[in-house]
């Protein structure tokens, strides 16, 4: 089976930061971060459910407007999730334009702000379309400490990390990869369908043996008997995002517990070894430092990005000494 997560950097390695992830069978998209998004197409800006931002830089930011404008009139909701003073953040942004042509008749649209702070969802607000985007505050969802999205197939968990200001990380991690196998199915004279989206949601809650799955038709069959001949259960796959953090030994720890163990591992590299005095006193990493906390956190794989325009003409070289910390890093470890 390939991939669950299907991310890619919206503007390269060297670009504003944002993280475009596309699921699977199309079952909708998230963004972490939101700088430029113009290389994003309409359609792809309309199935975004989710925004993840790291921070409130304007590199990582920006793009919001964007994004507001193309899920504007398509009803649900989009969910921003930062760090704290975010709904005001949000609510200001909403409040530079005219809404006086929304009201009651408008599509019902609307976004939901959740701020994290202090390891969990503190606070949240929502803003209706058609309430002209009144902020409305409300209780975020209960959450198991660090997450900030808990769904059927994807859980997300952040991180605060210490740029000058809290700039949250974040993991995202399939739940459990539930397959289907194909020659059990004919052996238990069942057809493949829709219907067994159905059973894979309940393997994923772990519902009882008993659990009578509808296999089309009339028919219907015991959970436990599809998990025996016809599912099969493994660990989903993971995908870290870090960015904007200064190389601390707090920072580094933070980070690597967050997103141990992860497929992919998108980490900033804007500046080289040869100049951590800067990197510091912008609070950034070094290439270095990247590869490092991806070797700490046994990731499968490091992909650099958010090169300083300093290394213009350079980038090969932030990419090789992330690389090469990284392969240290796990040769030492092994």
């Amino acid at each position: 089976m390939g991939r669950f997560f299907q991310p890619r950097l919206v503007n390269g390695p060297a670009g504003d930061p944002a993280l475009f992830v596309d699921f699977r069978f199309g079952a909708g998209a998230l963004l972490v971060d939101a700088g430029d998004l113009s290389a994003l197409s309409p359609r792809e800006l309309g199935r975004v459910g989710h925004l993840f931002v790291s921070h409130a830089h304007m590199d990582h930011f920006a793009g919001f407007d964007r994004l507001l404008r193309l899920r504007l009139h398509r009803a649900g909701r989009l969910r921003v999730v930062g760090p704290a003073c975010m709904a005001d953040r949000v609510g200001h942004r909403l409040a530079s334009y005219d809404w006086n042509l929304l009201g009651a008749h408008s599509v019902d649209f609307a976004v939901e702000v959740l701020e994290f702070a202090d390891g969990r969802l503190a606070a949240g607000a929502l803003f209706a379309a058609r309430d002209a985007f009144r902020r409305r505050d409300m209780d975020p969802p209960r959450l198991r400490p660090g997450t900030v999205m808990a769904g059927d197939q994807v859980t997300v968990e952040a991180a605060e990390l210490d740029h000058g200001i809290p700039s949250l990380a974040f993991a995202l991690r399939e739940t459990v990869r539930v397959n289907v196998w194909r020659a059990g199915l004919d052996r238990l004279g069942l057809p493949v369908g829709a219907w067994l989206e159905d059973a894979k949601h309940a393997a994923r809650r772990g519902l009882p043996d008993d659990t009578a799955i509808a296999a089309g038709g009339e028919r219907t069959v015991p959970l436990g008997l599809l998990r025996e001949h016809a599912l099969r259960l493994a660990p989903g796959e993971g995908v870290g995002y870090v960015t904007d953090a200064a190389c601390t030994q707090d920072n580094l720890a933070r980070a690597a517990d967050l997103v141990r163990g992860v497929d992919r591992l998108f980490v900033e590299t804007p500046f080289l070894e040869e100049d951590a005095d800067q990197a510091a006193r912008r609070r950034h990493l070094t290439a270095a430092c990247a590869g490092r906390l991806a070797a700490a956190a046994g990731v499968g794989r490091l992909i650099p990005f958010h090169f300083s325009p300093r290394y213009l003409g350079r980038e090969a070289e932030l990419a090789a000494e992330a690389e090469a910390a990284f392969r240290a890093g796990t040769s030492g470890a092994a």
